[in-house]
């Protein structure tokens, strides 16, 4: 097979209808050249994977990316989560030389619409969505408009969209082991229905329970159960089990004086497990049980990974930062 002919300025002045002239004195930053006709010049540059022989005058300037973060999440209880995430990427960006606009939305805003909108207002090529998933009309309209996207702490099952997520799946496995070497047999798995990021941890409860013989796993999902139901359930002992993996700190922080404080009546050596590491795991009393995700290197890989984009690379990727277990005080040993 013939090998593939590298892109020219020629190529990208036909595809625009444009001359040679212009798309030169574009890719060079030179006066005269209106914001418009740069931007399509560039554009079309990465859909065709052009690569300049000499480093191209105030290339990294046109590296603006706009990243958006859930507003309920950003001043709720993820707070600390997607800070760090944001800490992240603007840390990486300075390093790029890739000017980040972050912007805090209401998720329910996230239309087709609200995107084009935002990116013409602000001129990004590359688009963040942290903690967002986007739908099929949004994918759709990146890949056609030659918009850079990554997902921050998301992942798309259909393979169409780069993300950086935890690796929430062996995270999980490995909570659930740890509750298994503390002798427990029968586990429940608190968890949330709705984005892929979280299903896979609900996988990986189910993978370490199908890998012990002889122990038990039980899933209650938040969006039918709140924790306060779920609270009054256990403590009715309705669920017969001995340990408890939530999904994320936030949910097993709001059982753990209830179910592991002094006056509780659950059996001795009844443990809780969470997940993410907040600040909120380490003022729990007892201290929380988690897992570790590094939320900065999260923001550095997406940085990482949408520059690689802005700068021709075209195979989609999904990088998974690596956690481990914090031992806190909530996982008790049972005979």
């Amino acid at each position: 097979m013939a090998p593939r002919k590298r892109a020219s300025q020629a190529d990208i002045a036909e595809r625009l209808g444009v001359s040679v002239s212009t798309v030169s004195r574009a890719l060079a930053n030179e006066i005269g050249i209106s914001e418009g006709v740069r931007g399509e010049v560039l554009r079309v540059a990465r859909q065709l994977g052009y690569k300049s022989k000499h480093p191209v005058a105030g290339e990294n300037l046109d590296k603006r990316a706009l990243a958006l973060v859930p507003l309920n999440s950003a001043i709720g209880n993820l707070a600390s989560f997607y800070h760090g995430i944001v800490e992240g990427m603007r840390s990486q960006a300075q390093t790029a030389g890739m000017a980040l606009d972050v912007r805090l939305v209401n998720e329910e805003t996230v239309t087709l619409d609200f995107l084009r909108r935002q990116v013409s207002k602000t001129g990004a090529n590359g688009l963040i969505l942290a903690g967002i998933d986007p739908d099929d009309e949004i994918v759709q309209w990146t890949q056609d408009a030659g918009i850079a996207m990554v997902l921050a702490n998301g992942v798309d099952p259909q393979m169409r969209v780069s993300s950086v997520a935890p690796a929430n799946f062996h995270g999980a496995f490995q909570a659930t082991q740890r509750l298994i070497a503390a002798g427990h047999r029968k586990i429940l798995h608190y968890t949330y229905r709705l984005r892929p990021t979280i299903l896979q941890r609900r996988r990986g409860f189910e993978a370490a329970i199908a890998a012990n013989p002889g122990v038990t796993g039980s899933v209650v999902i938040s969006n039918e159960h709140s924790s306060q139901v779920l609270l009054a359930a256990l403590l009715a002992h309705k669920h017969d089990v001995t340990a408890i993996f939530c999904w994320n700190d936030s949910a097993a922080v709001e059982m753990v004086e209830t179910l592991l404080g002094q006056d509780s009546p659950m059996p001795r050596g009844f443990s809780i497990m969470g997940f993410d590491d907040l600040p909120i795991a380490g003022m729990a009393n007892p201290r929380l049980s988690t897992v570790r995700v590094d939320r900065e290197a999260i923001g550095r890989g997406v940085v990482r990974l949408l520059a690689d984009q802005l700068n021709g690379e075209r195979a989609v990727q999904q990088l998974e930062i690596g956690v481990s277990l914090v031992e806190g005080e909530t996982v008790r040993t049972i005979s």
